[in-house]
């Protein structure tokens, strides 16, 4: 990825694509592009999609597919959000047990 005056040049699926950012959010931007670019060619690799249209297409989808669980469970897994329930209940039990100690 190349930085410019006039944005970056971001680079997909072995095509530069010059996109207009401003200063600050350069770093995500490139960060955006390369994340991107692995998935397309995660589904170019799977020999399912063909063309670049249709391999951009269900790279979006992937990727608000995973934004849209990531708000929904507010960015962590069912695994993840059970395990800190879990964890949650025990830091409440152990001061409980502080607070009325036994006599």
């Amino acid at each position: 990825m190349k930085e410019s005056t006039d944005g970056v040049v971001v680079n997909l699926l072995g095509k530069e694509f010059m996109v207009a950012c401003p200063p600050a959010e350069r770093d995500s931007l490139i960060a955006a592009a390369a994340y991107l670019d692995r998935k397309m060619r995660e589904i170019q690799g799977s020999g399912r999609v063909i063309g670049t249209e249709r391999t951009a297409i269900m790279a979006a989808l992937n990727i608000a597919h995973e934004l849209v669980e990531l708000r929904t469970h507010g960015g962590l897994s069912e695994g993840m959000s059970q395990k800190l329930k879990f964890l949650q209940s025990k830091i409440d039990a152990a001061l409980r047990r502080d607070a009325h100690p036994s006599q």
